[in-house]
């Protein structure tokens, strides 16, 4: 399961009878994270087996559990419910599930970002964005797939409604493409991958195009958080320890990675290729500064509030608030559900975790 996909059908509220919030208390010291099989998060269970999220946790008196996974979408569920404290997940779900289900959520770690991990392909050789009017596009709807296909458009002078989406799974995007019926598709890798050695074929647009806006996080419950700020403090820690280990080229981290993601070292590095990983907190610190970053939640927003993502009751993309270092707000300041702090990334990049 790759962390791209997101659910086609109904979304979740506090108002479902399953959906119990649990009551947080303060100073807990076992916390729960969970994460999902893709390029950007296997460093997550890598730094799990190796021990070194339990250095980090017991240098601040805690115990960490990180649990994998096998379904995106349910992992984002699990996490929205109270089951979790942390997930991982893209910027574009962390919005539209447990922020748009009233969950109060802060992105800990933007880890990476797709930069060429999601792409546009059209069967012909030679073929533009422009030739997408009028043709079918095969892809999950509601997806970042969805999202990269309207920016795409954008791009090309060209709206959705010049397209017919067919709503089709991540799981059966490749099948459906070597037909010959399908001409058009937007997919992940790995599945990208194989779709694009489909002979005469074109990538007519990718991830690279819209840098940043795809992002892959960790997020961590904000109350949780600010009871216990020894679990960011933890998470940060582990982390950029492992990210060292793997911009140094450690053959064991990405061995064990490689491993875990059913592939070998050599096709895992390729995906990493296609994977803007943030190795340094000064690299992640720059990142969730920059005014971009807003730029590209308003697209984020204003996208997930035409497809109806934003839960009951929105009225417009500026429903749900998002709060961004410096004090800086998108949306609604009364309802801030989305935060992305640099607390612990100043503190990584200092050298004072």
């Amino acid at each position: 399961m790759n962390e791209h996909s997101t659910h086609p059908g109904r979304r979740y509220s506090l108002s479902d009878p399953w959906f119990a919030q649990p009551a947080y208390a303060a100073a807990k010291k076992e916390f729960n994270v969970c994460w999902t099989i893709y390029a950007g998060w296997m460093p997550w269970g890598t730094l799990a087996t190796d021990g070194i999220i339990d250095k980090w946790a017991a240098k601040y008196g805690i115990k960490i559990h990180i649990t994998q996974l096998n379904d995106y979408i349910e992992s984002i569920n699990q996490y929205t419910a109270g089951q979790f404290d942390g997930c991982t997940m893209t910027n574009m779900d962390a919005l539209t599930i447990p922020a748009a289900g009233g969950v109060d959520t802060t992105l800990l770690i933007p880890g990476s970002y797709s930069e060429g991990n999601d792409g546009i392909v059209v069967k012909g050789k030679g073929k533009t964005l422009n030739d997408l009017k009028g043709m079918h596009i095969y892809l999950p709807e509601l997806s970042v797939s969805h999202y990269l296909l309207v920016r795409g458009l954008e791009k090309a002078g060209l709206q959705e409604r010049d397209v017919t989406v067919v709503n089709t799974s991540d799981a059966d995007i490749v099948s459906a493409f070597a037909t010959d019926d399908v001409k058009a598709t937007v997919a992940w890798n790995p599945q990208l991958s194989a779709i694009k050695r489909t002979p005469d074929t074109t990538e007519v647009f990718d991830s690279s195009s819209v840098p940043g806006e795809l992002i892959d996080a960790m997020v961590v419950n904000t109350q949780v958080l600010q009871d216990n700020p020894a679990l960011g403090k933890a998470l940060t820690g582990a982390w950029f320890e492992m990210m060292s280990l793997m911009k140094a080229g450690n053959t064991d981290a990405l061995n064990a990675m490689a491993a875990a993601s059913g592939t070998d070292i050599t096709s895992y590095q390729a995906q990493l290729k296609t994977t803007h990983l943030f190795y340094t907190p000064a690299d992640d610190l720059k990142f969730v500064t920059d005014p971009a970053l807003v730029t590209t939640m308003r697209h984020v927003a204003q996208f997930s509030f035409e497809k109806g993502l934003l839960g009951e009751g929105a009225h417009s993309a500026d429903f749900l608030g998002m709060r961004f270092p410096g004090n800086v707000t998108l949306g609604d300041e009364s309802n801030i559900k989305l935060r992305f702090d640099d607390t612990y990334l100043k503190m990584a990049a200092a050298g004072t975790l």
